[in-house]
């Protein structure tokens, strides 16, 4: 049997749920169907004392369950939680002074890299990892054909790895996994369906043992 991590993996952005309990429970739930490397957090509309209540009780989970725990935008909230790093979804300068202020220490990665050019300069600034797309943007199926020619553009030439959001369909992760991508990011796609969770968890992780390309050594 292969490694896995000599193929792409999964990443999941932890669902917009309003009760801090059942987010909880679903996002456990997840991790108990297979391999994930991190687990992304975002904030989406919870005030900051919910969001910090709600990283709080998450970031415990998802390192129990050995993946790295990165927290959105909000880097206090990220060292009081204490999560694995930060997921800076905004422009080059936020990420850049996220960089200087937490690495090495904490992972800092993040995106908006909407065409080659923003990719680069974010590229410029060695973090973690690119994202390519919005941690909310799977509105379609299939991941956005614009950030799966990205990623094959950046996978091709830039050792920086790359995540790319997916669609709401689980099988996109092998449209990500087969640009050269390390990771693919899934919300809906594993979360639309609460108690299919684990089952979506594991049946990508089977796809993409049985079908995505490898890296070389």
């Amino acid at each position: 049997m292969s490694k896995i991590e000599d193929r792409c993996r999964l990443v999941l952005v932890a669902p917009d749920i309003p009760d801090g309990l059942e987010r909880v429970k679903l996002v456990g739930d997840a991790l108990k169907g297979g391999d994930v490397a991190s687990v992304i957090v975002p904030q989406y509309g919870l005030s900051d004392a919910d969001f910090q209540k709600h990283a709080e009780a998450l970031v415990p989970v998802i390192q129990k369950a050995g993946a790295a725990a990165l927290i959105e935008g909000d880097t206090r909230v990220a060292g009081r939680a204490k999560a694995d790093g930060i997921h800076i979804a905004g422009a080059a300068a936020a990420l850049a002074e996220a960089i200087e202020r937490h690495a090495p220490k904490l992972i800092v990665g993040g995106g908006n890299a909407t065409d080659r050019h923003h990719a680069l300069e974010i590229g410029e600034l060695r973090p973690d990892y690119v994202f390519f797309g919005r941690t909310d943007g799977d509105i379609k199926s299939e991941a956005h054909p614009k950030n799966l020619a990205l990623a094959e553009w950046w996978a091709s030439m830039i050792e920086i790895p790359c995540i790319v959001m997916g669609g709401m369909d689980p099988q996109s992760a092998l449209a990500v996994a087969e640009t050269g991508a390390e990771f693919v990011a899934l919300r809906l796609a594993v979360f639309g369906e609460a108690e299919q969770a684990p089952s979506v968890v594991a049946a990508v992780n089977a796809l993409l043992d049985e079908k995505a390309p490898r890296f070389e050594g």
